[in-house]
This record gives C-alpha cells, sequence and structure tokens, in this order.
C-alpha cells in the first residue's frame, strides 16, 4: 500500500537549534568560511549529520551569483523528428555533459528548431550561467537569432556558420588532407569530393579546402560533386553519387565531408555492384558510430569528442569568469576501416 508518510525537509534552522548557535553560523560554518572557530564547526557538521540536513546548493550558487548550471541548446531542422538529428551531435552532446560535469557544472539541454522555441536568455533568467549551441547550420533563422543576442551573453558554440560567432571546430582542413592523403597512398588517383559549395556549414568548407590542397600537391585535379539541399545527409549522398555514376567521368575513390553523406554513397554503389573498396575507396567525416556497422565499415576521420567537449566547456567558462577568446580546434584521427585498401 502506498505510504501517507510526507518528507519533512530539514532546514538549517533545526541544525541551528541543534547545534545552539544561530542559522547565519550554520550557513557560514558549512561554507568554510574562516571566521568561525573549528569547535564550532565541528558542532554544527555534527548536528547536520546527525539531522541529515542536506545543503540546498541551488540557493547557495544563486546567493554567489551562480546557477552552476551550463544551457545547451541543440538546433534542429523545422519539424524535424528528434530521432533523425545527426548522430555525430548526440555524441558531443554527451562529451559536453562530461565535461561540464567534471567541472561540477549540470548541464539543461533544449532543443530548439523553429521562431516560436528559439531562445536563448537562460542567463537573463538565472537558468543557467552561459549557454553552448550546437546543431545544423540549414536552419538559418536559428543562427540569425543567436547571433543577435544581447551584448554580455555568455556563450559558445560548434558548427556555426561563420567567425563572427564564438566557435570551437574540428581541424577541418588537417583532417581532409589526412582523408584524402590516405585514398592517394593506396592509389586511388581519381578522387571525388561530396560535399556543398554553397552550404552554410563552414565546417564543410574547410574540408573540400584541405581535400583540394592535398590533390593539387599530389599533381591530381581537384573534382567536386555538389549535393542537392534540403535533403536529410544520407539521401544527399545517394544522389551525388548517382550523378557521378551518371557523368560518365572515371572516378575510383570519393571523400565526402560527412558520414551520413559517405554512407548514401556507399550504399547506392553497392547497390549498383560497384567492388568497395576494390574498384572505390569510399572515406568520410566525423567518425559516427553508424558508419562501424555498414558494409563494409566506414574509413572516417574522426574528431576527439572528449577534447571538444572540453574545449567547449572551458571556452565557456572562461567568458563566463571575464577571459574573451574564440577558435579553438580539436584534433582529429583517422579511423581506417574496410572502406577502403588496407
Amino acid at each position: 500500500m502506498p505510504s501517507d508518510r510526507k518528507i519533512i525537509r530539514v532546514t538549517s534552522f533545526d541544525v541551528a537549534e541543534a547545534a545552539g548557535v544561530s542559522q547565519s553560523t550554520v550557513s557560514r560554518a558549512l561554507a568554510g568560511d574562516a571566521s568561525i572557530s573549528e569547535p564550532t564547526r565541528l558542532r554544527v557538521t555534527e548536528a547536520a549529520r546527525r539531522l541529515n540536513y542536506q545543503v540546498d546548493e541551488n540557493a547557495a550558487r544563486l546567493r554567489r551569483g551562480r546557477t552552476g548550471t551550463i544551457a545547451l541548446v541543440m538546433i534542429c531542422r523545422e519539424g524535424q523528428d528528434r530521432k533523425d538529428i545527426n548522430p555525430f551531435y548526440f555524441s558531443l552532446l554527451g562529451s559536453i555533459c562530461a565535461a561540464a560535469s567534471a567541472r561540477g557544472y549540470e548541464t539543461l539541454v533544449a532543443f530548439q528548431d523553429k521562431a516560436e522555441n528559439f531562445w536563448g536568455h537562460f542567463q537573463e533568467r538565472r537558468k543557467a550561467d552561459g549557454m553552448i549551441v550546437i546543431g545544423t547550420t540549414t536552419n538559418t533563422a536559428a543562427w540569425d537569432y543567436f547571433r543577435e543576442l544581447p551584448q554580455g551573453t555568455h556563450w559558445t558554440c560548434w558548427g556555426s556558420p561563420d567567425n563572427t560567432m564564438p566557435w570551437v571546430r574540428s581541424d577541418n582542413l588537417s583532417g581532409a588532407t589526412l582523408a584524402t592523403r590516405h585514398l592517394l597512398v593506396r592509389n586511388y588517383t581519381r578522387i571525388v569530393c561530396i560535399t556543398s559549395a554553397t552550404s552554410p556549414q563552414r565546417q564543410f568548407q574547410e574540408r573540400y579546402e584541405g581535400y583540394a590542397e592535398a590533390m593539387r600537391q599530389a599533381g591530381h585535379e581537384p573534382r567536386l560533386i555538389q549535393v542537392e539541399s534540403g535533403l536529410a545527409r544520407e539521401e544527399q549522398g545517394r544522389r551525388a553519387a548517382i550523378a557521378l555514376c551518371d557523368s560518365g567521368e572515371p572516378f575510383d575513390a570519393i571523400f565526402a565531408v560527412c558520414d551520413e553523406m559517405a554512407l548514401g554513397a556507399l550504399k547506392e554503389l553497392t547497390a549498383r555492384g560497384y567492388s568497395i573498396p576494390d574498384q572505390v575507396g569510399i572515406i568520410g567525416f566525423d567518425g559516427i558510430r553508424a558508419g562501424a556497422w555498414s558494409t563494409p565499415p566506414l574509413t572516417s576521420v574522426e574528431p576527439d569528442f572528449q577534447m571538444a567537449g572540453s574545449l567547449l566547456v572551458e571556452q565557456l567558462l572562461a567568458k563566463i569568469n571575464g577571459t574573451e577568446g574564440s577558435g579553438r580546434r580539436a584534433p582529429v584521427k583517422l579511423l581506417v576501416r574496410g572502406s577502403t585498401r588496407a
């Protein structure tokens, strides 16, 4: 049978009465105030232990002018089912939460996709001390909203469309160079890049630039296959692979600027009878878990998610503490799997 007993919350006044001191003395003793004598501090802590008194951390933080919370905003495509969000962002979300927790902060997560739910006033409402924004750059209205936040708002972001906002990103140029050279040393020479030349995704531009420079250094002409806008990334990759095949131009490898595009291309080429990796090598970027389970498993460039989360949290905390700074890069590594030659 359900219990009808009510939970009685012990207050600092109860501890004060049990210890024979004032309530303010209890607060100062439990906060480690050096003005409280050691015998008094021991008497207060013993009374608190005996009564099972729990300090109200939220109230204590607010008295210090801090909430101890970081807001994390995930920007989605308008109307997007949350299960269809790029899994890269869920990996990033997890690393941010872990980094915040390691620094004694809680995390408040909000998913935002249209004007009715754009909201970044966590700091003013004392819901959080600052904010990290991640998510798709295709939602330009959302980024425009955050770009216009009032001066003094503590925030940073991953995946910003440009450099006018405080940002952290992968080392995209080095990662793309690493991917392209990986293909070149395995005797792939007709390497095509699947990307969007008009995407607001600054990361995609950097990845194409890294690919193109590595191709030119090796004496090869870079070649771009433009994806169709407004589609899911995997469908963009699939249609780009169709366009590549229909073009009649020879190719023996694909560097796709994100894993979901690479997986779409991989499925389409496999369905058309191409042998992967013997006839065509495929490599992506992001290191999403789904790539490890494709057939064959996808070779990819993976950012250091733990470092990415730490950089975002550290940059935000620096802003909260009055230190400006931006432009941090998370290191990357190559995950060699079955979609490229050994």
